[in-house]
């Protein structure tokens, strides 16, 4: 982790409030500076904002990494910080998995594996439906999700329908059990592509800012493999 991205991430504080999880710990560090840099300094949504038509969305499809997500979203004033305290109890908020009935700023519920590229691709497609054609969707995915096969039809799709209101950001922690050739930029074929230092907060930001207008995007944020 770089010296600046321990100093500007409030989010880095608040995730170690959260206890109870300890499994998901590493998944959720893996997640937490991409997703301070989005909220932070790209999306267009905030808790007044919210509820707005326009506003950008993010969906959580990295159903592991509920921890980093929690801390951003109090750390951004979403959320009271004093939700983090309680994760997983009887009468938190704040499930294992995230819940968009009972979380303010949450847009989907999303488990393990949320398959949350097809929820994307059918939310950017619905933007540009209904003429939002500056507001974007972005989607968080482990780079084991794209074992999924259904992931690659949303992929395709994407691409055939050119939903350039669409980015998708890959945690790449080396926990895929099947290879790509080309690394997994290879596998959104016909997509603009970033591939970045998922702990350099400048480099994530002009990564998720890369898209071209034209096609939908992918950034791959690489960081410490699994296990290390």
């Amino acid at each position: 982790m770089t010296v600046i991205a321990e100093r500007v991430n409030p989010a880095r504080q608040l995730v170690t409030r959260l206890v109870g999880d300890e499994k998901h710990a590493p998944s959720a560090y893996s997640t937490l500076e991409v997703l301070w840099v989005l909220y932070d300094r790209v999306l267009r949504v905030s808790p007044a904002t919210a509820d707005e038509p326009d506003r950008d969305r993010f969906l959580l499809s990295k159903g592991h990494g509920p921890a980093a997500y929690y801390a951003v979203l109090a750390a951004t004033g979403f959320i009271p910080v004093s939700w983090l305290d309680d994760l997983g109890g009887r009468n938190s908020r704040l499930g294992l998995h995230p819940d968009r009935t009972l979380i303010p700023g949450v847009e989907i519920g999303s488990g393990s594996l949320g398959h949350g590229l097809g929820l994307a691709v059918g939310t950017a497609l619905g933007l540009r439906a209904q003429g939002f054609l500056d507001t974007r969707t972005y989607v968080l995915l482990g780079d084991a999700e794209l074992d999924e096969g259904a992931n690659h039809e949303a992929i395709a799709y994407a691409y055939a329908a050119r939903l350039s209101g669409l980015t998708a950001i890959v945690i790449d922690n080396q926990s895929a059990t099947h290879g790509w050739p080309g690394g997994i930029a290879g596998r959104f074929v016909g997509w603009s592509a970033s591939v970045v230092d998922g702990y350099d907060h400048d480099a994530i930001a002009h990564a998720l800012t890369s898209h071209d207008g034209s096609r939908p995007h992918v950034v791959v944020a690489t960081v410490a493999p699994k296990g290390r």
